[in-house]
Parts: structure tokens; C-alpha cells; sequence
């Protein structure tokens, strides 16, 4: 990144949740390419050469009267670039066993060290979602397992689930920056059991698994339960995320409807991550 221009982008947002979420997602569709949250915000970068004065025009959130978003703008020279990323990007510690960190920072002396480039993906352990579906594989058996990691992003969960044992595991991500950055950091941590896909559920036909990780927003979850359900294996075990814990209901009634029963949910800032099994 050093050798290129970026422009940097602080946003005030209120309020912070789901707002910043959304912002992420449309400005991702604009073109951004990272983006660092804070207590207040976020701080978005799109390289100088894709950046135009109207690139805000399309972020449809900006112009929601239900919410406050206060930015500004300004350029990051070439040499302060690196310097920029490393001050706002901090390792991530998940429990007394992970960390999630990216390639300049110092290697971990944890069981678990997972190197993160993650560009305008999302997934780095920052997100309540992440860290909790995290903690979920740290919690659970995966040797010698069989796992579908849905809506992969960086492809962290798929990364660590190999770590902890599983013997074969699927990512796919709709999303073509996802797609492409998932297999950098596959290569990147040495995984040779995880395999990335890009496309959505239309790709499950007759594969079964052990267990399979989504975390996803609540519709698409919703309109796809079933067909994870259908993939899973006997025993098998389905962590979700990607919604709030008022949307627990909902979505418990359509895995019962599948066959399935809750049986555990981590809350995190009202996001919350459950499993659920036959």
C-alpha cells in the first residue's frame, strides 16, 4: 500500500448500529476498499486514482433522515499510508487461545495466530459477529470435521476452524473482493484443507457437513436455513450470526420449522451468535 495515494474518510455516525454497517456495505459498493471502526464511527480509504468528487452521491444512508452522519476528508500522503493502518488497526485477542492480527504486526505467542490483510472484507474479529462466531469454534470439537463457512469475508472463520482440526472446509462469499482476498489469507496462514468459492447457497447441491458457520444478515439467513440444514450431517451443528438478539425469535422459528433446536446464544452490543443442532 505504500506506493499508493489514499483518501481517508471519518465518519460521526449516530446511531452507531445498524448505520455503520450499512455505511460499510455501500461504501464498499462505491468503491472503497478498508475501513477501520471506532467508538464513534468509522474511517473509510479508497485509493486517490478511483476517488471523485460526487462518489457520495450513491451512498443512499447518507440521505436517511433517521440518522446523523457527520465526515470529513483528507488525504493521506504515500509515506504515512502504512503508518495510518497500523495505528488504527489492533490485534485482536479472542479468548486466552486466539489472536487475530495483521501481517506488520509482531507474531503471537498463542495457540492460535491468524494473519488478516483484509481490505474492504469483512471479518477481522473487530465486528461483535466475528468474535463471537470465533469464540463458537474455539468452544467446540472440529477435529477431523467437515465445515461450510458461509458468507466467509476474509475467510477467518474457515482459517481457524482448520486450525482447530477440521479436514475439509468450504468458504464462500458472494462477493468478489471477498472471494479474492479469502484465498490470499488462506495461502497467507499455510491452510491446505480450506477451499474458497464464490457464489452463494446456490452452490450447496449435495455436499454435507459437520457443521456450517454463517454469519450473514438476518434475511438472507432467513431465505437459506433450509438449505443448510438440508447439507448438514447427522449430528451436525449450525452456528449463525449477522443479526441482533430481538431477530432471535424469528430466525429460531424457521431453523425449528427445519428440524432444529436452539441450544446456545453468545450477546455481544445486542448482536448475538447462536447454534443450534437436530
Amino acid at each position: 500500500m505504500s506506493n499508493t495515494i489514499y483518501i481517508e474518510y471519518n465518519f460521526e455516525i449516530s446511531p452507531l448500529q445498524p448505520t455503520s454497517d450499512i455505511l460499510i456495505a455501500e461504501l464498499g459498493e462505491a468503491g472503497f476498499e478498508s475501513f477501520v471502526e471506532h467508538e464513534t464511527g468509522i474511517q473509510a480509504y479508497i485509493q486517490k486514482s478511483e476517488w471523485r468528487e460526487d462518489i457520495l452521491n450513491e451512498v443512499m444512508i447518507l440521505g436517511n433522515s433517521n440518522v446523523t452522519i457527520h465526515y470529513d476528508r483528507k488525504e493521506l500522503e504515500q509515506e504515512n499510508w502504512n503508518a495510518t493502518w497500523e495505528r488504527n488497526f489492533n490485534p485482536i485477542r479472542v479468548g486466552e487461545q486466539c489472536e487475530v492480527r495483521a501481517p506488520f504486526h509482531e507474531k503471537s505467542a498463542l495457540t492460535y495466530d491468524i494473519v488478516i490483510e483484509p481490505k474492504m472484507s469483512f471479518g477481522t474479529g473487530h465486528h461483535e459477529t466475528t468474535h463471537m462466531m470465533l469464540q463458537f469454534i474455539l468452544a467446540h470439537d472440529f477435529q477431523g470435521k467437515t465445515v461450510l463457512d458461509m458468507g466467509s469475508g476474509t475467510g477467518v472463520l474457515a482459517i481457524l476452524a482448520e486450525m482447530r482440526g477440521a479436514t475439509s472446509v468450504d468458504a464462500i462469499d458472494v462477493d468478489n473482493w471477498c472471494y479474492l482476498n479469502a484465498k490470499e489469507n488462506v495461502e497467507r496462514n499455510h491452510c491446505s484443507h480450506v477451499k474458497v468459492y464464490e457464489g452463494d447457497a446456490t452452490l450447496l447441491k449435495e455436499q454435507r457437513y459437520d457443521v456450517i458457520i454463517a454469519n450473514i444478515n438476518r434475511n438472507i439467513l432467513l431465505s437459506d436455513i433450509p438449505v443448510y440444514v438440508k447439507c448438514l450431517a447427522e449430528n451436525g451443528q449450525l452456528f449463525l450470526s449477522g443479526f441482533y438478539k430481538e431477530d432471535i425469535p424469528l430466525i429460531t422459528e424457521k431453523c425449528v420449522k427445519s428440524g432444529l433446536k436452539l441450544e446456545k446464544i453468545l450477546e455481544k452490543n445486542n448482536w448475538v451468535a447462536v447454534k443450534y443442532v437436530f
